[in-house]
């Protein structure tokens, strides 16, 4: 006899459109003996495997309408499910009716997810995916989970067979968190119905929905949080992005570094030329680019040898052995890149404390919209995705940045946008040579980047500036000037624009204005 506490299972339905694991829980099920009831294309996957089934048509006495969109919808269904065993009015409607009692169901729903992923998929086609029987009976079992079990994830079938073949039954534990679990897949298949034909009725232009619903899986419970007093998760698919190849499991910092260096590092087409960039804290040290991933490691690396240790380095291009030895004189927490080379890997996994993902360019939809909690809400917003030509734009000022100038403004105008509000970033074409951000004025960007670049021992002549958002005085044209940057390019739109351009008039810098700002708050 099962405990006080558990339910035995005589009687299972099963009707599954993903039939993972369908035959070999069935024939477990079988083996308890279990009376098995299928409809459709289940009850025909187990009676092709060799096992008894009862067709739900000849449970009900009614025979599958309207093409299949009528199945389960009957009280000798419903009923058998929902009647509590213990209620003395259930028993006698049962009784009377002559229902079965229905003790375990094991449904999952129609592929409406996967079916309007499909970028051509039609609305009629859509609707036909929309499960009606499969929430019912799964919502019907869930409520009543003092006296039945509700499996709607293949991966749970193992577990129950084990228990039931253990314990003679399921126990109130397991059934309260299959409920659970049943009507979190419900509530997340409502809302992609919801969210799929709000976005075939929305009004041209539309970006943001009436009623913002979410849901994602938890993917990892991660270490703590950004402090070892706050305990953290991650949810939804970010691993399957940046999938993790060796070292210990992430933490919440670890993640939100990861996330800024795979936005900086996506600004950099390889094609182009490999590019590395160096982060801390999710704020860029250093940005190097060349002919290989070692030569732009490098170059990233001299902008500031200090902060590097501890942080995260992200290549654009497979890590091969150069970059790795590169790489191994420091300690790093965390490495990144499209690929790692078999010598590669084999070097850098001999540090246990050291993390190696491989990340899917492939995989990343950056028109994603951007999420900040706020007290009682979120903030919603369009990603940030402008990138704007540098040389489209025609200089300000008497004198036109040379083409190695638009090519440094270029290149650090693409970094600047990583760089935490009022931010600046001084370098070459190929390199940053000093960054500044999270200042509350535009001149104290400057300066605590020419002061980082001084302490390196690092010289700004010669280099472009680039400034997220424009310089609402002259002093801090003035201020670039007096590091060694010969060019600027900024947003411009100041009412004090034309004193800025005089004073780079006055001082022989060249400027640019791009029209667009990127602060990053």
């Amino acid at each position: 006899m099962p405990p006080t506490s558990s339910r035995a299972v005589r009687r299972a339905l099963l009707s599954v459109s993903d039939k993972t694991g369908l035959i070999d829980f069935g024939r477990g099920l079988s083996e308890l003996g279990v009376e098995l009831i299928a409809s459709g294309g289940t009850a025909g996957a187990l009676r092709e495997a060799g096992l008894a089934v009862i067709d739900v048509a000849e449970l009900t006495g009614s025979p599958e309408m309207l093409g299949g969109r009528v199945k389960t919808l009957h009280p000798r269904i419903h009923g058998g499910i929902l009647a509590r065993r213990d209620h003395e009015g259930d028993q006698r409607d049962l009784e009377q009716q002559q229902i079965g009692t229905i003790d375990l169901v094991a449904v999952n729903l129609y592929p409406f997810e996967a079916t309007v992923a499909n970028p051509d998929v039609t609305l009629a086609e859509a609707i036909e995916k929309i499960d009606i029987g499969g929430p019912s009976m799964i919502r019907s079992a869930a409520k009543n989970h003092a006296h039945v079990a509700v499996a709607v994830d293949p991966s749970d079938y193992t577990a129950l067979l084990d228990e039931l073949r253990s314990e003679g039954g399921l126990g109130e534990a397991t059934r309260r968190r299959l409920a659970l679990k049943a009507f979190e897949r419900t509530a997340a298949y409502d809302a992609a119905i919801s969210d799929y034909l709000s976005s075939q009725s929305a009004e041209p232009g539309s970006l943001f929905p009436e009623h913002l619903r979410v849901e994602f899986g938890r993917s990892a419970e991660l270490r703590y949080g950004e402090n070892p007093h706050q305990r953290a998760a991650l949810y939804g698919h970010f691993l399957e992005i940046a999938e993790p190849l060796h070292g210990k499991e992430l933490s919440y910092n670890n993640v939100v570094d990861l996330q800024a260096a795979l936005a900086l590092i996506l600004e950099f087409d390889a094609r182009d030329e490999a590019t590395v960039a160096i982060l801390k804290h999710n704020t860029p040290c250093g940005v190097g680019a060349g002919a290989s991933p070692a030569e732009a490691y490098r170059r990233a690396f001299e902008t500031d040898p200090e902060s590097p240790f501890g942080g995260i380095i992200v290549s654009n291009r497979a890590f091969d052995l150069a970059l790795a030895e590169e790489v191994d004189k420091i300690f790093t927490e965390v490495l990144v890149a499209p690929e790692f080379s078999a010598e590669a890997l084999e070097l850098l996994t001999q540090k246990k404390n050291r993390r190696l993902l491989r990340f899917h360019p492939d995989r990343i939809d950056a028109s994603q919209l951007d999420w900040k909690r706020v007290f009682g809400g979120v903030l919603l917003q369009e990603p940030d995705l402008a990138c704007e030509e540098i040389a489209s734009f025609p200089a300000v000022t008497e004198r036109k940045p040379t083409e190695d100038e638009m090519r440094a403004l270029a290149f650090n105008w693409k970094v600047a946008k990583h760089v935490k509000s009022n931010a600046v970033v001084f370098g070459g074409p190929d390199r940053t040579l000093g960054l500044g951000g999270g200042a509350t004025s535009r001149v104290d960007a400057i300066l605590q980047a020419v002061a980082k670049a001084e302490r390196v021992g690092l010289n700004l002549k010669g280099s472009a500036l680039a400034s997220d958002a424009f310089f609402p005085f002259p002093d801090g044209v003035e201020a670039a000037a007096r590091a060694g940057a010969t060019a600027i390019a900024q947003p411009g739109g100041s009412t004090r624009d034309e004193e800025a351009i005089a004073a780079a008039n006055r001082l022989g810098v060249a400027m640019v204005f791009t029209g667009a700002r990127h602060f990053r708050h």
